[in-house]
């Protein structure tokens, strides 16, 4: 049955159509979430209180021999985690890495960050929350990873959450533009040879974008 879905903290197009049963093309692309497709932009970075509409079923008959074995495979399950790790602007390439979401060791053994410094790992596309520690000769770092909670660019609270992720800031992921972050959207401006101006313009949303949501 036809549903309009309203999105809570954690939610993405993933997660949702994974939970209702669709492909999560299904759901972006349909002509009811047009208008929210035009405003979020990013299907993983929605907003709580976004509306997605969320079809009726549309039953799939398959004619198959009997007395006999057949495999169907799911699509677009697994979704894919992927975190880059610089240190100084340099990938952080060949470390060891172990991943846990929701209670359950993703990793194997021998795991390591590639050329790139990217951790990429298969996840069910409702994973919430998720631990990765990363080692370095005998020092390890470990994250705490929040899945599926990252906000709109065009959120303030989504800028928070980028510029945080990025190491540039580290206070409290809401909309109040303060001093801190105020000082956090400069330092990035000039790292990033942006005008700097401590305010939050297209030019530094863009950057942030395609530094953060699309490496």
């Amino acid at each position: 049955m036809a549903e309009n879905y309203q999105v809570k903290q954690g939610d993405c197009i993933s997660s949702i159509a994974f939970e209702k049963g669709f492909f999560p093309d299904t759901i972006w692309d349909h002509a009811n979430n047009a208008d929210l497709k035009n405003l979020r932009k990013n299907e993983n970075a929605l907003m709580p209180g976004d509306l997605v509409h969320i079809p009726d079923k549309r039953p799939k008959e398959v004619s198959e021999p009997t007395n006999s074995v057949h495999k169907f495979r799911l699509k677009n399950a697994p979704a894919q985690l992927r975190i880059q790790f610089l240190k100084d602007d340099k990938p952080q390439s060949g470390l060891p890495f172990t991943l846990i979401v929701d209670g359950k060791q993703l990793s194997k053994p021998g795991d390591r960050t590639d050329s790139r410094g990217f951790v990429t790992v298969s996840i069910p596309p409702n994973s919430k929350t998720g631990t990765l520690e990363l080692l370095d000769g005998e020092n390890a770092t470990e994250y705490q990873l929040q899945l599926g909670h990252l906000n709109p660019a065009d959120e303030t609270s989504g800028v928070k959450h980028r510029l945080s992720n990025l190491g540039f800031y580290d206070g409290p992921l809401d909309n109040n533009i303060d001093a801190e972050f105020k000082e956090a959207l400069r330092e990035y401006q000039e790292h990033c040879g942006l005008k700097i101006s401590g305010e939050l313009d297209q030019s530094t949303r863009d950057q942030l974008r395609q530094k953060h949501d699309l490496v």
